[in-house]
């Protein structure tokens, strides 16, 4: 019999629809049944391509006796942290607060009134390892509760007291380059040498890291910087968290070579990876940063892309329950559809008899293999490993996929128009900003109603009121399609959301930008976040975005934001750049001798001096082009290109670096001179 969840439009939720489970949405409905019966409430919050979270499901909640219990002693809710990262967050950071660790599924026991008592993430049904299992754990709480009703409130009100505090940011002057410098050097002190990554397992990407290594060799011409970033970026490429059948990045490595991966594929890693081997090519162009952005296209054209434009959220680690099943391998599988091409493929990607894929849980191998380069592929060998791929391919798309979250996130959304905006200029590829511009007007037409920005479109439905990162980063697509196509109505897309952006989320008090847009569902009041996880914080974000929006249309009005949050965080910027890297990208450009560049001429004059400019690693710079077709536009938005006229007729390059401008240069061979 389905419980409450079965019209939820969350993948996630639907999962649990047919649970023994009374599964409840978050929302009024459960809160005040809880009051009436006067039962603590069980929140369960994952995401639909989560393995434990699946793990957890079949173990524990859908079976009948635990399902008897928590129904007894419950109102259990279940909450998908895609959709709710407001929820999410608040209790994420109880959970850190009372274990000293995260991750999903994150269980939480707490009163009606939203106050939590208890937090953990996987549970077992059995306690095992000395880890308490939900049939020991439930009557237990249910005793408390019903019978040591002052120690559930002594930690009700601990637990107050210390989100209290961690919400509490110490201000003071804007960070400087002792910030900048402390952070890199932090990183490079945790940086593996041997397999590239930062610290031991798990390695996660962190791409935001990478580009601001990548941004601290630009500024100090130290090469440790750059060696870190490329090495990294190349032993990714090499190591099992590639898909080097199906293309695209799983989401991070359970193991410190890159080998063992958890399998399932995330919208926003795909973006914030394709920006950094952007970026790497830019400096090195090594062949292999470029093809790897067009393989991670190529996946998203084949397997992520919405027929509207939109980008699905994620592709499941499992599928017929076990985790990787679809990507892994067993030798004599591959001997059979190779067949004399097999023993080549099996030296070079390390394919064993026994398998390299172990258990987790025991780590006993299992005759299986994740494809992995150990031995590099000569060029000559290039044609020949794109033909046994497509074998392997197409033998894998007989097998039963992993489930595909067909959510579409305007944050995640946001970030991948950004990288294809990025990458489409950078390789002057048509088609990645075509796939920008699509799922940029995706958003528009499916995901603001009214002028309201809304987080999720499910079967073309919208719904969930935007949240912080949904506003940044859809700000932070429209300035990379201007960068990319230099028609302001992307740049004016982004300064009229900056400034909702501003009236709805600005903590005028303090600084800095709150996360959800009212204190509804926040039982400790409204949060601000700075530190970076596996995607940036939206106030972090926003700090490049106040820059690049200043220095485009001359309103310094709009900087004073950045200042703020600076402002606002020192402190924690101070201290602990290191996990805080895409704000410390918005300080290394405060710092840089910074551009703004217009460019004043017609089409294929233009475009010969773009063909240049964008293979030219310049994150401290912005620029215009100013075309007779977008130049009364333009005006009206960045007033001082209206005095920006071509010289003698011909194509014109403005020049100005620090608050200071250059005399104008006319003729596309003086003005590549300039730029080179």
């Amino acid at each position: 019999m389905p419980n409450k969840l079965a019209e939820a439009k969350s993948p996630y939720l639907q999962q649990h629809a047919d649970n023994p489970v009374d599964w409840y949405p978050w929302g009024p409905e459960a809160f005040q049944k809880a009051k009436e019966e006067n039962k603590p409430v069980f929140l369960s919050i994952g995401y639909a391509t989560c393995h434990w979270c699946h793990v957890m499901a079949h173990e524990s909640f859908e079976d009948p006796e635990i399902a008897e219990l928590m129904n007894e002693a419950f109102i259990n809710i279940k909450v998908d942290r895609e959709e709710r990262p407001d929820i999410d967050s608040t209790y994420m950071t109880v959970c850190q607060m009372l274990t000293g660790q995260g991750g999903w599924p994150l269980t939480i026991v707490m009163t009606p009134d939203k106050e939590p008592f208890f937090a953990g993430t996987y549970i077992p049904k059995e306690a095992r390892y000395n880890k308490i299992g939900l049939r020991q754990l439930i009557p237990g709480v249910k005793g408390m509760w019903e019978n040591e009703p002052e120690r559930v409130k002594k930690a009700t009100d601990k637990i107050r007291e210390g989100f209290s505090r961690s919400q509490q940011f110490e201000s003071g002057q804007f960070p400087g380059t002792e910030a900048t410098d402390y952070a890199a050097e932090q990183l490079l002190n945790r940086y593996d040498e041997k397999h590239g990554g930062f610290g031991e397992s798990p390695k996660f990407p962190s791409p935001h890291n990478l580009m601001f290594l990548l941004r601290q060799w630009h500024l100090k011409e130290d090469e440790r910087f750059l060696h870190a970033v490329v090495k990294t970026l190349e032993q990714m490429r090499l190591g099992g968290i590639w898909d080097h059948i199906g293309y695209g990045f799983h989401r991070y490595s359970t193991d410190h070579e890159w080998l063992l991966p958890h399998f399932e594929k995330m919208l926003y890693d795909q973006a914030l990876l394709m920006m950094a081997y952007t970026e790497a090519w830019q400096i090195t162009q090594k062949p292999i940063f470029k093809q790897t952005v067009y393989e991670i296209a190529e996946y998203l054209k084949r397997e992520m892309l919405h027929p509207k434009g939109g980008f699905y959220s994620a592709e499941d680690a499992d599928s017929e329950g076990e985790e990787g099943k679809f990507y892994v391998w067993e030798k004599s599988e591959i001997e059979e559809i190779l067949g004399e091409d097999a023993s080549k493929f099996i030296e070079l990607f390390g394919i064993l008899e026994e398998g390299n894929f172990e258990d987790e849980a025991t780590k006993q191998k299992t005759r299986k293999n994740i494809p992995h380069i150990i031995k590099p592929i000569n060029e000559s060998d290039s044609q020949w490993f794109d033909g046994v791929r497509r074998q392997l391919f197409e033998e894998r798309e007989n097998r039963v996929r992993p489930l595909r979250d067909e959510k579409i996130l305007t944050d995640w959304n946001a970030l991948m128009i950004a990288a294809l905006a990025k990458a489409g200029f950078v390789f002057q590829e048509e088609e990645f900003t075509n796939l920008a511009k699509n799922a940029f007007r995706f958003l528009e037409e499916h995901l603001i109603k009214d002028r309201e920005l809304l987080h999720r479109s499910m079967d073309e439905e919208a719904g969930i009121t935007a949240m912080a990162d949904d506003y940044a980063f859809l700000i932070w697509a429209g300035i990379e399609l201007y960068q990319a196509t230099f028609e302001p109505s992307y740049l004016e897309t982004s300064l009229e959301w900056n400034q909702l952006f501003v009236e709805k989320f600005w903590d005028n008090e303090n600084g800095g930008f709150y996360l959800s847009i009212t204190d509804e569902d926040q039982v400790y009041g409204r949060q601000k976040q700075i530190y970076d996880g596996a995607i940036p914080s939206a106030n972090s974000v926003s700090m490049i975005n106040g820059i690049r929006l200043s220095r485009l249309t001359g309103n310094t009005s709009l900087e004073t934001y950045t200042d703020q949050i600076g402002k606002a965080f020192s402190v924690d910027l101070i201290r602990s750049g290191s996990s805080i890297t895409q704000s410390m990208q918005a300080i290394q450009f405060l710092n840089a001798d910074a551009k703004e560049i217009s460019l004043i001429g017609e089409t294929e004059e233009v475009e010969e001096v773009l063909s240049s400019v964008c293979e030219t690693f310049t994150p401290f710079s912005v620029m215009h082009v100013v075309r007779k077709e977008n130049r009364k536009q333009l005006a009206e938005i960045a007033a001082y290109t209206s005095t920006q006229k071509k010289q003698d007729g011909r194509t014109t390059l403005y020049v100005c670096e620090n608050f200071k401008c250059e005399k104008p240069v006319s003729g596309r061979t003086e003005i590549k001179k300039v730029l080179a």
